[in-house]
């Protein structure tokens, strides 16, 4: 199972909005704050969080902070949930058939009558 920190650092909006924004990319933490609307000590306090969880690394680039995103933490939550998508693939494809078998379920491809 992924560490607990994980799903706690992925539990918050913000957080994924920064995930998200780092998937396409490093950037600064300015770069961060202004992209997902944050204050810089805000955005700050959010990477701390994602760096603690393993997600985000950080390198110095002369007077700046680089954050990037590192997937490996995401791999080991894919691959526990991988059991679960498959069970959830299979409830929605038994669905799709029983909804597919219904008679009043059809779509209504008849034109409609032009009221005068």
């Amino acid at each position: 199972m992924p560490d607990p920190a994980l799903w706690a650092a992925l539990a918050d909006p913000h957080r994924r909005a920064v995930v998200a924004l780092l998937r396409t990319g490093p950037r600064t933490v300015g770069e961060i704050a202004r992209a997902c609307e944050l204050s810089q000590p805000s955005a700050s306090k959010h990477l701390k969080v994602l760096r603690e969880a393993g997600l985000v690394r950080v390198r110095q680039e002369a007077q700046r902070r680089v954050h990037t995103l590192d997937p490996a933490p995401l791999a080991a939550l894919d691959d526990w949930l991988a059991p679960y998508r498959k069970l959830w693939g299979e409830s929605l494809d038994a669905l799709g058939r029983r909804l597919d078998a219904r008679p009043d379920a059809r779509p209504d491809t008849t034109e409609p009558t032009p009221k005068d």
